[in-house]
Formats: structure tokens, C-alpha cells, sequence
């Protein structure tokens, strides 16, 4: 690969990054990761039934101490609730409350369900290969960064 195209992957993921920004705005101190969390506690809820801080960080690659900031602060805010596993006091369970919900559907389905008639033009295989090239490119910048902070 050339300079030039390395170039270009990051000027496209400053345009992606732009793309993200001119999603609709959020309500007043709810961040885009919030809606990002809801949606991933959702999926794994449907799979395991009771979600731990744990697989949240596992599925968003996320160190867990900063998911367990996010999760205190949806918390705080109503849109989660903790729950400690009666087997095991050292096992908090994390939920999504109705407010949590209602904010998923309204920033998350609605949105999403209503910009993919807009998004006719690019294929799923192709949405897949941008998916795939954005993630292997994330990670080599971290290896790379990695081997500059040691």
C-alpha cells in the first residue's frame, strides 16, 4: 500500500467521524455512547439473558473500568439499573429501565430504521468490507501505538 492511499484511509475516517457528528442530537446529557451501550446490552440480553460490566467491555473492547464509569452514569440518569446477583454478592447484573429503552428506540431503531431506505445505493457486501478495513486498520494504529508508548 502506498503513502498515498494511507493517506486517504484517514482522511476517509475524518469524513466518517464528520458522518457520526451529524447524527440527530441527542437529549441534554445523554452521549452517543449511551445509545451505543443500550444497543450492545440489548443484544447480549437476547444471548445470555443477565449482562455483567464484563461483557460489555468484552464486546465493545473497552477497558472496564471506563464501561463501569458509562454504566454508573446511565445509571445515575435512570436509563440502567444494577442489580446484585443473589448467588453471588460480587456479581452486579446490569438492565436496561423503560427510560433506557425509550431512548434506544427513539435514537436507535427509529433513526437507523429510517436512514437505511436512504443508504439503497451501498450494498451490504460493501458496507461489510468498509466495516472490516476500518476495524483492521483501528487495529494497527493500536499496535503501532502500542509499540510507541512502550
Amino acid at each position: 500500500m502506498t503513502s498515498k492511499t494511507i493517506k486517504r484511509m484517514l482522511d476517509a475516517c475524518y469524513q466518517a467521524k464528520r458522518a457520526r457528528e451529524m447524527l440527530p442530537p441527542l437529549p441534554k446529557g445523554v452521549l452517543p455512547s449511551y445509545i451505543q451501550y443500550l444497543e450492545v446490552i440489548q443484544i447480549l440480553e437476547k444471548e445470555k439473558h443477565q449482562v455483567k460490566v464484563s461483557d460489555i467491555s468484552d464486546a465493545l473492547s473497552i477497558p472496564r473500568p471506563g464501561v463501569t464509569r458509562t454504566v454508573k452514569e446511565m445509571e445515575a440518569k435512570g436509563y440502567l439499573r444494577k442489580l446484585t446477583s443473589p448467588e453471588d454478592g460480587r456479581i452486579t447484573y446490569i438492565s436496561i429501565t423503560e427510560a433506557g429503552s425509550a431512548l434506544s428506540q427513539k435514537y436507535d431503531e427509529q433513526y437507523f430504521s429510517e436512514l437505511a431506505s436512504d443508504m439503497n445505493d451501498i450494498s451490504e457486501s460493501d458496507a461489510e468490507v468498509m466495516i472490516r478495513t476500518i476495524e483492521k486498520f483501528y487495529q494497527i494504529m493500536c499496535e503501532r501505538r502500542n509499540r510507541y508508548d512502550k
